[in-house]
């Protein structure tokens, strides 16, 4: 039976490691080769997991963003080496701490040691993470802009963000952080559009995204799926509530996790990414050229060794996305892209095979998720696929 090994580990989840659901969904050239879900999606395990529920995706978003900005470049607008402050001035005059130990944990304080930026961060050093921005989203200049105006808009905080001391020079190293934030910021002043309508308008709606959102309709919230966190010590799952602590205000629109989608939805804008940049719409949201460089390997000495510490075996970094450059222990191809989110999803972009794969659960906090689970996950998807005559 084909995808018989895929089915069996994703069923395993629930056992092995306590997933209470999931959802999982392989696409190629727009068409659905498999679909699979397992579990319940609500605290009481009452409610069978459907494929209409709506999830929280966190890191996912960053993917739509790097689309957004890359529709910019396209278009002229932007430009991958433009300087942060053409855009957004509040970053003319960053400044950088005084030897701080980023690899440590920890950001660092507002008052620490600190001194001017010696180069202007970029738009690419954004969208390679690369600028020397942290992902502190309790930073003294955000708390005081919020508890100022509790309702301060994306560009509001963004700006308050420039406030905040860099962990390094530009350019010089890879670290996590706000960057696809303040990406997002620069969508609206380039588009002129808030960045939801953005979205809305030269992504969400070419593509046939109906249930993608940075603000869920009322109507909409009984389909949201329970989200848990999980407890290191004893592995269990605990409801963790419903709440995302990186929509800062109930106007600000996270570019780096506040998108909320159905796998229906999300795995559209995965499935155009793998096939050339046109959705199973007929609509064109990129180019191919346009897509090859956000797949394209953008780190090399230092920020390379800063990523690998991250952990993504056989991956290095491009645009916002992990990049497969060797696959000597990977079933997958060079050149799959992809990412994944605070609460466990795994999204994978295959441009060689036209392929897309979307995985979607609930958890926070939930550390094997992304060194055992998407790694075995994705070789038993193309184990299958290739038993299938698919690759």
């Amino acid at each position: 039976m084909e995808f018989q090994a895929l089915t069996s580990y994703l069923d395993s989840l629930g056992e092995q490691y306590g997933v209470p659901g999931l959802d999982f969904k392989i696409m190629k050239e727009h068409e659905t080769v498999y679909r699979h879900m397992a579990g319940h999606s609500d605290y009481l395990g009452q409610r069978s997991v459907e494929g209409n529920e709506l999830y929280d995706l966190y890191s996912c978003t960053k993917v739509v963003t790097m689309t957004g900005v890359m529709q910019l470049v396209e278009q002229g607008k932007l430009g991958l080496e433009d300087k942060l402050s053409d855009y957004l001035p509040e970053f003319a005059q960053v400044r950088v701490t005084d030897n701080f130990d980023f690899t440590a944990g920890g950001w660092p304080s507002q008052d620490a040691p600190s001194h001017p930026a010696k180069e202007p961060i970029t738009i690419r050093q954004l969208m390679t993470m690369t600028a020397g921005l942290s992902y502190n989203t309790d930073g003294e200049p955000l708390r005081e802009m919020i508890q100022k105006n509790p309702m301060a808009t994306t560009r509001e905080l963004v700006g308050a963000m420039a406030k905040m001391p860099l962990l390094f020079e530009p350019g010089s190293h890879w670290s996590y952080a706000l960057c696809h934030d303040v990406l997002a910021a620069v969508i609206e002043v380039v588009s002129g559009e808030s960045y939801s309508d953005y979205l809305t308008h030269h992504i969400f709606q070419p593509l046939g995204m109906k249930d993608a959102y940075f603000h869920l309709p009322p109507e909409a919230r009984f389909r949201r799926f329970a989200q848990y966190t999980d407890d290191p010590q004893t592995g269990k799952k605990l409801p963790a509530g419903m709440g995302n602590h990186y929509r800062l205000t109930p106007l600000y629109e996270s570019g780096g996790a506040g998108l909320t989608a159905s796998l229906d939805s999300y795995i559209l804008l995965l499935d155009a990414l793998s096939c050339g940049g046109v959705g199973a719409t007929g609509n064109r949201i990129l180019t191919p050229e346009s897509i090859a460089e956000m797949g394209k390997n953008q780190l090399h000495g230092e920020p390379l060794q800063d990523f690998i510490r991250f952990g993504r075996i056989g991956y290095s970094y491009g645009l916002g996305v992990r990049v497969m450059v060797d696959n000597s222990a990977a079933k997958s191809p060079l050149g799959e892209f992809g990412w994944d989110g605070a609460a466990g999803a795994f999204g994978l972009i295959d441009p060689i095979h036209h392929i897309s794969l979307f995985y979607t659960q609930q958890i926070l906090n939930m550390g094997p998720v992304y060194f055992e689970i998407h790694p075995h996950l994705r070789d038993v998807v193309y184990e299958d696929l290739a038993r299938a005559g698919l690759v």
